[in-house]
């Protein structure tokens, strides 16, 4: 008896690590290698290979052929409609979500948890649902195009209804980026600046702002990038007029269906192109401003 019981802890000291030694840990996911090379492997397929397709069938083309598709008088419409109403919609949505963000987290009112609800409504409806709706409210015939086209109020299937519809898809992206910062802010800030003097606008843009730009540049980054590539919410509202309200995904698709895939994947290529290189600028952006905001504290 007396053998076994000083046998246990002299097994049980030999269990333990030695000096100088790491005590092993235990990873809940495999090794680094087998998790980097699935990581690597799932990437490519998904992400890669799709987008070196695109340019491998746009290598088919010479440079003359390549610069008259993109170039057109109908495809340099598109892109000015669509760029400059996805850059307006994500500027409107900077506005109004930090708004909505700011309500959600710092007041408390009856139906809030039904307006919190609503914000994700655009990620759960159909695309192809909202244009519909939209149309069906902003035409001239709508519940609200009747009353706006009176007054020379025009929405519907012009360049202004796309903005609207842009707008609708896009805000989700700016509330719920903005929100979590928001709602981590430490109040202890905001009430140290009260008690030495400062205003309510010296508050917000010397405490609050500065903490959440990164979040906001985040959201606008992401509301951008889904209303340049949007499709099935624009066409109904869009009217799909050339060189008037035709975007350009539309002019893609329209290609694809006259057989022209060079063509439309020549489209397609500088849209990727000023796409990555506008998040290129915007994460630039937003890590000097991480960097500013760590050397000020």
């Amino acid at each position: 008896m007396s053998a076994v019981t000083s046998a246990a802890p002299s097994a049980a000291m030999a269990a333990q690590p030695r000096a100088g030694q790491k005590r092993p840990t235990r990873r809940v996911l495999p090794g680094f290698r087998l998790t980097l090379g699935y990581t690597v492997l799932y990437l490519s397929l998904i992400v890669l290979v799709p987008l070196s397709a695109l340019f491998l069938k746009t290598f088919t083309l010479t440079w003359e052929q390549f610069w008259l598709a993109v170039t057109s008088p109908r495809v340099m419409a598109s892109y000015r409609l669509t760029f400059g109403a996805s850059l307006f919609a994500a500027l409107v949505n900077l506005v109004f979500g930090l708004l909505l963000a700011w309500v959600l987290v710092r007041y408390k009112f009856p139906g809030k948890k039904i307006v919190d609800a609503l914000v994700d409504l655009p990620f759960a409806l159909p695309t192809a649902v909202a244009g519909i709706a939209l149309t069906a409210l902003l035409a001239g015939n709508g519940w609200i195009g009747q009353y706006l086209e009176p007054l020379g109020i025009k929405l519907a299937f012009t360049p202004a209804g796309v903005v609207i519809a842009l707008i609708f898809i896009g805000l989700p992206f700016v509330v719920r980026t903005v929100q979590p910062v928001l709602e981590d802010a430490e109040k202890e800030l905001e009430e140290a600046a009260t008690s030495l003097g400062a205003t309510r606008l010296q508050i917000f843009t010397k405490v609050i702002f500065p903490h959440i730009m990164p979040a906001l540049l985040t959201g606008f980054a992401m509301a951008f990038a889904r209303a340049i590539g949007e499709y099935g919410s624009v066409i109904f509202i869009a009217g799909n007029m050339p060189m008037i309200s035709e975007i350009t995904p539309l002019i893609i698709i329209g290609k694809l269906e006259q057989y022209d895939y060079a063509g439309a994947t020549a489209v397609a290529v500088v849209m990727l192109v000023l796409s990555f290189t506008l998040l290129l600028v915007i994460n630039a952006l937003q890590a000097w401003q991480r960097r500013h905001l760590g050397a000020a504290s």
